[in-house]
């Protein structure tokens, strides 16, 4: 019988109730392995209800006990490390490593959330005017929403609700319903930690359940990331309906190779960064920028065999460089951008479309790709891939390079790679990017800085983790006090000034 996945509410795995439900694949086969259940509108109403009363208490209690909670939720998932990465692996086709990359990044903002007693402090004003003190504090919104991807099932759940659980709020995950284990695992270790049964759910669904998300007042804030049409929809919607929201889309992220770039090291960190995790990776470098005929013609001589050369297998082979796609739509989707790509013009030097893994003909497996010769009129350079293909944009000069990225509809991450310190500060103060890498090929900024993008590929003002997260996930509330030794006679009629 196929397993069956439901949803964690109040500190409980539950059956759904909708009598719907999604196929969960096993990317190295294309079987089915399970299925999740797709909430109805009720079964989130249900949801929020219960949150919303797990909050009063959790909310009261004080940062100090909230974060020995996150404390012990750290240690449980550190020694729960092989099975989440096992569970990730599965349903998702990233390879086992990488896995326990994903889990480990969201981990680090775990560990920054534990610092919340002092993130949350406010401000004090002693004698700000005559006998008046003024100081600010911060509390929690309530209950919060987070909508999160299938490329990353536990690092942008735990970089939302790391923060938002510090902070004194129920939070309530809508995890991808292609690989909703390790979400519902993840649940299971809060509530083992310690945390208030309630506080922390998920639910799982599909816009149903999104649209039950977006349009309930009860839930103040949600977080988002995937596709940047769905982030815009989902922006434009809990803005309409007073809830504050960060969502981030999608991305186009180039690297800069100037003729000074230490050649092997340019290769590598393509090669690491545009392929892995079968290039499923909203910060993967998908463009590659030469700057001048010689350089390009040296990344593709050296490049060429590398791309050849990538193991692609099982996603619990800890040898293969990467795994299968998550779906076969995904694949089919690389594909068709792989087809597109010849005949808009550009030269494919090296096809991984007809790849099949031995006694795995039925995955989702697809080679490496790479394209010279792209231009910035062709789709597959203005639109998103989300796979295994790099493309190479040969640019005469810097200038014309450093355009590039900077007039792209999407603005999420860019690196450079140089030898020369002036060009790297002229091009990180310029670059029109979110986040830059100076020789460094995935600009992921740790824990206690923030990660997002600008332009197309992020929606609201506040990014995910570092102190936006808090400010995100609280309300700030001021306060102007005096204590009067005698009573003071007759009205004032004019605003109050300090003056």
């Amino acid at each position: 019988m196929t397993r069956q996945i439901g949803h964690f509410i109040g500190g409980k795995k539950v059956e759904g109730l909708s009598g719907r439900f999604g196929d969960v694949f096993d990317p190295n086969t294309g079987e089915v392995q399970a299925k999740v259940a797709l909430a109805s509108k009720a079964e989130v109403e249900a949801v929020i209800a219960n949150a919303e009363a797990a909050q009063v208490e959790w909310g009261n209690t004080n940062p100090q006990r909230r974060a020995r909670v996150l404390m012990k939720f750290l240690e449980l998932a550190n020694k729960d490390m092989d099975n989440l990465a096992r569970l990730l692996s599965n349903e998702h086709g990233k390879t086992i490593p990488d896995a326990k990359g994903d889990v480990q990044r969201g981990l680090e903002v775990v560990e920054f959330a534990i610092g919340i007693p002092h993130l949350m402090k406010g401000e004090y004003t002693e004698g700000a005017g005559p006998g008046i003190d003024v100081y600010s504090m911060r509390q929690p919104l309530g209950v919060v929403a987070g909508i999160t991807p299938f490329n990353f099932p536990a690092m942008i759940p735990l970089w939302k609700a790391a923060p938002a659980l510090a902070c004194g709020n129920a939070f309530v995950l809508k995890p991808s319903e292609r690989d909703p284990s390790c979400p519902m695992r993840i649940a299971e270790l809060f509530l083992e930690a310690g945390l208030p049964p309630g506080v922390f759910n998920v639910v799982n669904g599909d816009k149903e359940a999104v649209d039950a998300i977006l349009y309930d007042p009860r839930i103040k804030a949600v977080g988002f990331v995937g596709s940047s049409p769905i982030a815009q929809y989902i922006y434009e919607t809990a803005a309409a309906n007073n809830k504050r929201a960060q969502c981030f889309g999608g991305a186009k992220n180039h690297m800069i190779i100037m003729p000074d770039a230490d050649m092997d090291q340019v290769v590598d960190a393509l090669v690491g960064a545009g392929f892995g995790s079968a290039g499923e990776r909203c910060m993967a470098i998908s463009v590659a920028v030469p700057v001048g005929e010689a350089t390009a013609n040296a990344l593709i001589e050296k490049l060429t065999p590398r791309v050849e050369a990538l193991k692609v297998g099982l996603s619990n082979d800890s040898t293969a460089d990467y795994g299968p796609m998550v779906t076969k739509e995904a694949l089919a989707r690389v594909k068709g951008y792989v087809d597109l790509g010849v005949q808009e013009g550009a030269k494919l030097v090296v096809d991984g479309r007809g790849f099949k893994m031995q006694g795995y003909e039925n995955g989702y497996f697809i080679g490496g790709c790479l394209f010279d010769n792209v231009t910035p009129d062709m789709r597959i350079y203005k639109e998103e891939i989300f796979g295994p293909v790099l493309s190479v944009v040969r640019a005469k000069t810097y200038e014309e390079a450093a355009a590039l990225p900077s007039t792209h509809e999407y603005g999420n991450g860019v690196a450079i790679f140089t030898r020369d310190g002036d060009t790297a500060r002229d091009f990180t103060a310029r670059v029109n990017v979110g986040m830059v890498g100076v020789n460094v090929p995935i600009p992921v900024p740790i824990a206690y800085y923030t990660f997002g993008g600008w332009k197309r590929s992020g929606f609201g003002d506040l990014n995910q983790h570092g102190t936006d997260s808090v400010r995100f996930y609280t309300k700030t509330k001021t306060v102007t006090s005096r204590w009067p030794s005698g009573t003071k006679e007759g009205a004032e009629f004019v605003i109050p000034t300090m003056s």
